[in-house]
């Protein structure tokens, strides 16, 4: 039996340069942060004394003859991808927050899944092939309308500038934070959950069709990339600037497709910023799951105040990216 623990991701400027029709002609760059809400995946041989040969467990139940008739695309492409066609396996997954919300809950599964298969063939893959292979699943086998940051992230693990394009396709570069100014980003940020979920493939088929008439907007919000990290190399006094930063790109990212925002999560959005918020941003694709803001803390008590119908998430960092937890390798009994 293997299981995978692999976290979700908060992503803080250059989404939508992500995006393999924007970063092929033009580049892209992101600064995310992968945190301590996981995706867990567990995976074993089946044994042989049922009449069905892969059982998947996640928000429905899946036993069936073959790969093909899987219905989960993720865990259908991913056993087709690493060849589990000649002995039966289940799957089951557990999550600590939402699917659909924004935190990149897809790709962690696709993630945590090729890591646990990976696992459960006896195979090791570095973080930088189990990313480029979790792009592959969802953006080429499975035809999904997703970046390649999620899958860089919830693989790698960690507060990262990456950027995309070229022969290398991702390059992590590690955000090195000393651990007070470190903590006082972390403080000033808050997460709520907004409540409802939306499929994130529809909005960014939308960003992807406008993606050449917004190339200029896309531009600005890489360039932000390089201020962010401007201000973190900067002294504590001035992070409130990333506050103000994810202000501006906020207002660009709703710009690129209509289904970004609505006008509950404007409503929202103007409340918190009403409330004393410098700033902040829905993450994900748009249209709804998690919102981040970023607070001043004498100010922090006034926003959960204005947002008190939602539910306020606490989160930290985390570094260690998707990892196999629990190895315990397949009895020979249930070989042949």
């Amino acid at each position: 039996m293997i299981i995978s623990r692999t976290p979700f991701r908060i992503s803080f400027f250059g989404g939508g340069s992500d995006y393999p029709a924007f970063y092929e002609e033009s580049g892209g760059a992101v600064i995310s942060t992968s945190i301590n809400k996981y995706c867990y995946i567990t995976c074993r041989y089946l044994p042989p004394f049922f009449d069905y040969n892969y059982r998947i467990r996640y928000t429905a139940r899946e036993e069936t003859k073959t790969i093909a008739e899987i219905m989960h695309p993720s865990a259908r492409e991913c056993l087709n991808f690493l060849k589990f066609h000649d002995r039966g396996v289940e799957i089951q997954h557990n999550a600590d927050l939402p699917a659909r919300s924004g935190l990149a809950s897809s790709s962690a599964f696709t993630v945590g899944l090729l890591n646990a298969l990976y696992a459960l063939k006896g195979q090791m893959v570095t973080k930088r092939q189990l990313a480029l292979d979790a792009i592959h699943v969802e953006q080429d086998l499975i035809g999904e309308n997703v970046g390649s940051q999620d899958q860089t992230v919830t693989s790698f693990g960690g507060f990262n500038r990456i950027e995309f394009g070229g022969a290398q396709k991702i390059a992590v570069s590690p955000i090195t934070l000393s651990s007070e100014k470190l903590d006082a980003l972390q403080g000033r940020l808050m997460l709520f959950f907004t409540g409802f979920s939306r499929n994130a493939s529809d909005i960014a088929g939308e960003l992807i069709d406008n993606a050449r008439a917004k190339t200029s907007e896309l531009k600005t919000l890489m360039q932000m990339v390089n201020e962010a990290t401007d201000i973190l190399n900067g002294s504590i006094d001035r992070l409130s600037d990333m506050g103000r930063l994810l202000d501006e790109a906020w207002k660009i990212k709703r710009s690129l497709a209509p289904s970004i925002s609505n006008p509950t999560i404007d409503h929202i959005y103007e409340s918190a910023l009403g409330a004393g918020a410098l700033g902040g941003k829905l993450l994900g694709a748009g249209g709804g799951g998690f919102i981040l803001f970023f607070v001043e803390p004498g100010f922090q008590s006034r926003v959960k105040e204005a947002l008190k119908d939602l539910l306020c998430v606490p989160f930290r960092f985390e570094n260690a990216g998707s990892q196999i937890i629990f190895y315990e390798p397949d009895h020979e009994e249930w070989r042949g």
